[in-house]
């Protein structure tokens, strides 16, 4: 992964770029310090170069996120893997057909996923984590409290966490 980095600074530095930032962190962090570096510095007029254009996101959505800011402020991309420059005609369609892509990508996506969850409520299964209790122990659970027992005692008897408890004092309140 260094030498793959050491490369595409190479090629930055190659191109004529001032400023070259580098995220080492993992791709699948929501934290990316660099890219924010780079993008504050940015200014009006500015041409932020990239080597491929996925290094401004981790998915499609979040790239064209990250691209309209950066048109915002009034700044340029290039992208040298696909010769794009968002200044050009070309490269403003190439980011259009990009962003209907990821549109639909992500509406595909939403329309599976509830098609699965309707499948599986019709076979009897429900999505999310198991109950730590079961129906016996939930009404024992519930005596002790009534019988003046404490949330954590409860917990700590029933061998679940104190939220599990309180959460069923709260429904039992609630109806």
């Amino acid at each position: 992964q260094m030498e793959s980095l050491k490369a595409q600074e190479k090629t930055l530095q190659e191109a004529g770029c001032e400023e070259v930032y580098s995220e080492v962190a993992s791709g699948v962090k929501t934290a990316r310090p660099e890219l924010l570096a780079a993008l504050k510095f940015c200014r009006e007029g500015d041409i932020l170069m990239v080597t491929r254009l996925d290094r401004l996101g981790r998915s499609t959505l979040e790239t064209l996120r990250t691209l309209q800011e950066i048109d915002a402020k009034g700044v340029r991309v290039q992208a040298l893997d696909l010769n794009l420059d968002t200044q050009t005609p070309a490269g403003r369609l190439v980011i259009s057909v990009i962003a209907s892509l990821a549109q639909w990508e992500r509406d595909l996506l939403v329309e599976r996923t509830q098609e699965g969850l309707a499948h599986a409520r019709k076979n009897g299964r429900t999505g999310g984590r198991p109950t730590a209790l079961s129906d016996t122990q939930r009404e024992a659970a519930r005596a002790a409290l009534d019988k003046g027992m404490s949330i954590t005692q409860t917990a700590a008897t029933f061998g679940v966490s104190v939220s599990t408890i309180s959460r069923l004092r709260r429904k039992r309140r609630s109806g």
